[in-house]
């Protein structure tokens, strides 16, 4: 690839290594993505620099992976002081290209696509992009390969101008980002080994990934200095079945998951309030009652989950306003019922008792603490679950597990067990309290200001990456209190899933998301913007580079 690029401007550079990273197929879940871990290794080895030093190139395979994907790295050592570390890093894999339809086997040509959308007269905001030629189409173009090809045109000039760096540079790319982050939380082993090996300190991590306006028309470049967190909320929900022709007699869970939809699902008074903020409310992700086939009974039992996003909440604040939700949800439920029934009564002249519609609403720890007391083995049940569903997915068999611990207890009144599944990707921002993190907000604050003064371009830095990022795992600012309340009621933590909890806390290496700029990602028109991403980028991040690296800046 060096060779293809050596005598080309830098902005160039970075567009053709993004037109060869498009070019390789990396759909997250399959054998594209370790195509992908080769080609970059293979661009990096293309440098002179690591043809002189080919072991500052490496990868390191994820345990236990079934595709064998790995991570990538490389190492470029300064000539002077080599402890102060800047990290650079990205994903490499991608969503998939279904959404392409008939267009899907151009999903990774970028010519074929700026002119189709010049001709595209559907949407007119794409076609003045493509017609414009500024803009470049196909899959992973904005998420993020063309990051990812800043970062490797940054490496390029640095390992040719050694010299200014006062400090090392590490680049990793990362596979399962767009998933369960499995590569970025592996990597921390390698990065705790380099950090006592070779004595890296870590100062900052710059990752690359995509920002977009956030409105129609915003002409805003943003800069972030923190990721959002993520828990999925989860609901499990024991309904009472019956036949349709006694439909009141039962409680149906289907209609406790609907108000729970209701009160949760894009609901902005359940998000956190921190202005100027980008705060996303909770989104459902997934409702299915455990009806198998049709009959005339009601359903069972319901799943439902929700992305729930921590900006500054704690997780035990999340799990409170989860529960109190389900616990009115509920109450709301049992006085529903109460009037309809009574009109059904009254209707039909019926006598006796009514039925009972509690329903009791707890957290899983509580759950679980009530069957230990009872003299089960939650552990062990969990465990035989596990084993008898190691292909399923991660929320599905925690969904299982609760539901082989309620057939051990010969428990099937109805009720709602609330917790939390994978992925969990905690949050993190500088702190206002670390002096390192506060040099590092001023030095992008002078940074931006600078920028607008010579680009004419309007910037804007937040606190928070708006979309889930591998930053998450590189620093984290939940206490150990706080995620101990999240393990506590997580189904399976440590068997079917966990993330380096302590391994994270020991790096707390502060992260920042200049990415870049486009538009429509994880759709067919995703694009990104060549004049900001290829050339006046990779120069913030040189100069953010550059200012951390030295010392007293």
């Amino acid at each position: 690839m060096y060779h293809e690029i050596k005598d080309l401007p830098q902005e160039e550079q970075a567009e053709q290594i993004a037109r060869a990273l498009v070019s390789v197929k990396s759909v997250n879940g399959t054998s594209g993505e370790v195509a992908i871990a080769e080609k970059l290794e293979a661009i990096l080895r293309s440098f002179p620099y690591f043809q002189e030093h080919p072991d500052q190139v490496w990868t390191q395979e994820l345990k236990d992976d079934p595709l064998d994907r790995k991570n990538v790295f490389a190492l470029l050592e300064s000539e002077e002081s080599k402890g102060r570390t800047v990290i650079y890093h990205g994903h490499m894999d991608t969503v998939g290209i279904d959404d392409f339809g008939a267009l899907e086997e151009h999903a990774l040509d970028p010519d074929f696509l700026l002119e189709y959308f010049k001709n595209f007269d559907k949407d007119s905001d794409v076609q003045k992009d493509a017609a414009s030629g500024d803009w470049l189409f196909g899959r992973g173009m904005l998420d993020m390969k063309s990051g990812d090809a800043v970062h490797l045109a940054n490496l390029l000039y640095y390992s040719e101008h050694r010299n200014l760096l006062k400090g090392s540079l590490l680049v990793m790319f990362n596979p399962v980002e767009e998933n369960d982050h499995e590569g970025v939380m592996e990597a921390a082993d390698e990065l705790i080994r380099l950090k006592h090996e070779k004595h890296l300190d870590y100062r900052l991590a710059i990752n690359a990934d995509f920002v977009s306006p956030l409105y129609k028309g915003d002409p805003t470049r943003y800069v972030y200095t923190g990721s959002a967190g993520k828990l999925l909320g989860c609901f499990y929900i024991r309904g009472r079945e019956t036949h349709v022709g006694e439909t009141l007699a039962g409680v149906d869970p289907t209609l406790i998951a609907s108000r729970l939809n209701n009160a949760l699902n894009n609901q902005m008074d359940c998000a956190e309030q921190i202005p100027g903020e980008v705060v996303l409310p909770p989104s459902c992700l997934y409702l299915r009652d455990r009806k198998a086939f049709y009959n005339v009974q009601t359903a069972g039992a319901t799943y439902l989950y929700f992305n729930y996003f921590l900006y500054e909440r704690s997780p035990k604040a999340a799990l409170r306003q989860l529960k109190e939700t389900a616990e009115k949800a509920c109450v709301d439920l049992k006085y529903f019922l109460e009037e309809q029934y009574a009109v059904f009564a009254e209707n039909g002249r019926l006598k006796g008792n009514a039925p009972d519609w509690s329903v009791e609403v707890t957290t899983y720890s509580e759950f679980a603490e009530k069957l230990r007391s009872a003299g089960i083995n939650v552990d062990q049940v969990t465990e035989k679950t596990v084993q008898e569903n190691r292909n399923e997915d991660f929320r599905q068999t925690s969904f299982k597990i609760i539901e082989a611990l309620e057939a051990e207890a010969g428990d099937k009144k109805p009720k709602v067990i609330v917790f939390f599944a994978p992925p969990y990707c905690p949050h993190n921002f500088l702190r206002k309290e670390v002096a390192e993190e506060q040099r590092c907000d001023a030095l992008i604050d002078r940074i931006l200001t600078k920028a607008e003064k010579a680009t004419g371009e309007p910037f804007a830095k937040k606190r928070f990456f708006p979309y889930l990022a591998d930053s998450s795992y590189l620093a984290m600012s939940e206490t150990a209190d706080e995620t101990e309340e999240i393990i506590e009621n997580f189904p399976g933590w440590g068997r079917t899933y966990s993330i380096p909890l302590e391994k994270i806390r020991e790096l707390n290496i502060p992260v920042l998301d200049m990415g870049v700029y486009g538009k429509r990602a994880h759709t067919w028109m995703e694009r990104v913007y060549k004049p900001y991403s290829y050339g006046v980028l990779p120069g913030l991040i040189r100069e953010m580079t550059e200012g951390i690296l030295t010392p007293g800046e």
